[in-house]
């Protein structure tokens, strides 16, 4: 028997029971933070004709945060007139969207899900804290992931139409991929920006319609939104702002994290042509990495959205094929919790400060990677320029 189907063996046991102890085990128990719950009952109240933004935001407790766009497209799950099966069915598809998000990473990195990839990247995946806690809190960036993923692989297949759609039914429900658009902006590709929109804006408009007190999320929740808070905020100012850290300094951090990141974005271009899905796939990662730390709220959960650029280390020229990339990913994805008795001080400090700490490294590993390449030549084999069609 050849190493690679004993492996495939070893490893399709492992990836299914994790998977059914995430899904049926942890996610069905739950936790204290319960993301779902707020969703259901704005859900209710909007099929009820009934104020959306009326909650008291000074609590600390999860907090109805979508737009009206966001509100008409989960409305359907406010139909159900049981909590528990509405909530295990938004589990289900979450789970779904993670599966068939990987399925197609799979198949954009031309990985063969007949072999013992398919069970290591599975097992890895729901390892992680961004998968798990996604479906313990039951929050939707399962389905933002399939989003992510799905324009990510249409726009490589030049289904650029499609890629609209893609991003367009993530960005009604929330705003996290839509600095993603930079891509096709990138490689002057218009169609996708037509798509994505229009499903936005016609969702808005007919949650606009339909909320009686739409006006209030303007008002308050776009207001509380812009605000940051010193609880459960990993981005740079939810973390400095916690630990007292004057506001110049967190200012100067996160101007260096924007121009790292543009930097970044910018050497990564001669990629685009001969190395297509490493730069789609990095490029994101980048993107994202440095949205997550300037933005006023970056939850460690967020990093679901890194996974592809991650998953690039099986490519040719990959910028994650080095110990630092990995460290950074043990910061953003861990589970371990790094409270400690003996040394609480700093054990609570890594506790909180590891998914920003991640975040960092992993955007200057990158752009160490890609200076390096970039500054000597003869170290490692330059990307010459070519011509492709957009």
């Amino acid at each position: 028997m050849t190493v690679p189907r004993v492996l495939a063996h070893v490893l399709w046991p492992l990836a299914i029971m994790t998977v059914i102890h995430r899904v049926l085990i942890r996610a069905v128990n739950g936790s204290v933070t319960n993301d779902f719950g707020t969703v259901y009952a704005a859900t209710r109240r909007f099929l009820a004709g009934e104020p959306v933004y009326a909650e008291n935001l000074l609590t600390v407790q999860p907090h109805y945060l979508y737009a009206p766009s966001g509100t008409f497209m989960l409305a359907p799950f406010g139909l159900i007139d049981n909590y528990t099966l509405a909530r295990w069915l938004f589990i289900g598809l979450n789970t779904a969207a993670i599966i068939a998000a990987l399925w197609l990473l799979m198949r954009l990195f031309d990985l063969d899900v007949r072999s013992f990839a398919a069970p290591s990247i599975l097992l890895a995946v729901f390892c992680t804290e961004a998968v798990t806690n996604t479906l313990v809190f039951t929050n939707v960036n399962g389905l933002i992931f399939l989003c992510q993923v799905a324009f990510l692989y249409l726009l490589h297949r030049r289904r650029l139409w499609w890629a609209g759609v893609a991003i367009g039914l993530s960005l009604a429900v929330k705003p996290m991929l839509a600095p993603l658009l930079v891509l096709p902006l990138i490689r002057r590709q218009w169609q996708p920006f037509v798509t994505a929109a229009a499903i936005p804006a016609v969702a808005m408009a007919a949650g606009w319609a339909l909320t009686v007190d739409a006006r209030s999320y303007v008002d308050t929740t776009l207001a509380y939104m812009g605000e940051v808070r010193d609880y459960y905020n990993s981005s740079l100012a939810g973390l400095g702002l916690y630990y007292g850290v004057p506001e110049p300094l967190i200012l100067v951090a996160r101007i260096l994290v924007v121009a790292a990141t543009l930097l970044a974005v910018w050497l990564l271009l001669e990629y685009r042509h001969n190395h297509e899905v490493l730069w789609l796939a990095t490029t994101s990662g980048v993107v994202l990495s440095g949205v997550f730390l300037v933005s006023t709220l970056g939850q460690m959960y967020y990093s679901m959205m890194l996974i592809p650029i991650m998953l690039t280390v099986v490519l040719d020229k990959s910028l994650v094929r080095n110990w630092p990339a990995w460290l950074a990913a043990y910061g953003f994805f861990t589970l371990d919790f790094w409270e400690s008795t003996r040394w609480p001080y700093y054990g609570r400090l890594l506790e909180f400060a590891h998914p920003t700490l991640g975040w960092l490294l992993l955007l200057a590993t990158v752009l160490v990677v890609l200076l390096w390449r970039r500054s000597d030549p003869r170290r490692h084999e330059r990307i010459a320029p070519a011509a492709a069609a957009a």
